[in-house]
Parts: structure tokens; C-alpha cells; sequence
């Protein structure tokens, strides 16, 4: 069966750095684009940042654009977010998600209702 499976985050103080990774199994990895999102306690998930198949195109939430950085490796079937100059407000549970290429473009990479398959979920906790 599809599996995503994160590991990293963790308690870091505020201005610190934490990457996130997101091995996938059971699924043709290259053939989907992959997303990250969060959920703060009390507060519905949100996007933060999606990753086209090939890696040629990425898109951030204006709230981490120029802090966080999506990679992956396709080989290694594995997604990355990398997050630096965390915040207090960065603070949520994260999820990473697979969206098939073939049936999700680019545009609607924001929305978690176009993927099909989810991580566990990993918690950030950023302290002041």
C-alpha cells in the first residue's frame, strides 16, 4: 500500500533551522507532485509549500517564501523541506502529501483536497 513516511522536526528556538523529510513507498514517486502542509492547534490545515514531479517548479505560502525551501530527490523517492529562520508562529503539526500529475496541475497545488495520499503528520514546536 501507498505509504508517506516523515520523520525530522522537533523543538527549536526561534531564528533555528529544520528539515523535514517525507519518504514515499508503494507508489511510481516521480509520477506526483508533491505538497507540505500544516495545522496549528485550533486552526484548519494550510498550504505551505508544493513541488512539481520533475522539481522544475515550486510554490511557497507568502508566510515562509524566502525562510523554507521544497526539494526532492526522485531516486531516493523522498521529499524535503527544508526550514530556516523558524518563528513562534511556524509552530503546527506538518503534513506532507502526494498529488498525481496526471490529474492535478500545477495551479491547484495549493488545495489539500487534490491529494490523494498523507504523511503521518511530524510536530514543529518553535519557541520564543
Amino acid at each position: 500500500q501507498v505509504q508517506l513516511v516523515q520523520s525530522g522536526g522537533g523543538l527549536v528556538q526561534a531564528g533555528g533551522s529544520l528539515r523535514l523529510s517525507c519518504a514515499a513507498s508503494g507508489l511510481t514517486f516521480r509520477t506526483y507532485h508533491m505538497g507540505w502542509f500544516r495545522q496549528a492547534p485550533g486552526k484548519e490545515r494550510e498550504f505551505v509549500a508544493a513541488i512539481s514531479w520533475s522539481g522544475g517548479s515550486t510554490y511557497y505560502a507568502d508566510s515562509v517564501k524566502g525562510r523554507f525551501t521544497i526539494s526532492r530527490d526522485n531516486a531516493a523517492n523522498t521529499a524535503y523541506l527544508q526550514m530556516n529562520s523558524l518563528k513562534p508562529e511556524d509552530t503546527a503539526v506538518y503534513y506532507c502529501a502526494a498529488a498525481p500529475r496526471d490529474h492535478v496541475t500545477h495551479r491547484r497545488l495549493g488545495d489539500a483536497n487534490e491529494y490523494d495520499h498523507w504523511g503521518q503528520g511530524t510536530q514543529v514546536t518553535v519557541s520564543s
